[in-house]
């Protein structure tokens, strides 16, 4: 597990950030530091490896601020947390 903490996750292949440091981020990061990497995370982690990292309420929490290079894709995550967390009002 220590390795791996070491690790650069392969989401953030561009980035000098280890597994650690993320979830550093994650945990106690600023605001734009913690949108930044749930951000990435949900445009390029497998979808199993998401929930390893985050839970709906983290996305909920931090949608606004999410800055997705899609606008399908924030259209889609806005979608699911509604349905997910029984705010969808349909």
């Amino acid at each position: 597990m220590v390795e791996r903490a070491r690790q650069r996750p392969y989401f953030f292949w561009d980035y000098d950030i280890t597994e650690e440091e993320v979830r550093e981020i994650l945990r106690s990061g600023n605001e734009v530091e913690k949108a930044w990497v749930i951000t990435r995370i949900l445009e390029h982690a497998k979808w199993e490896d998401i929930w390893r990292y985050l839970t709906v309420r983290d996305i909920q929490e931090n949608l606004k601020r999410l800055r997705f290079r899609w606008p399908r894709d924030r259209e889609l995550w806005t979608y699911a947390i509604a349905r997910w967390t029984g705010n969808d009002h349909q």
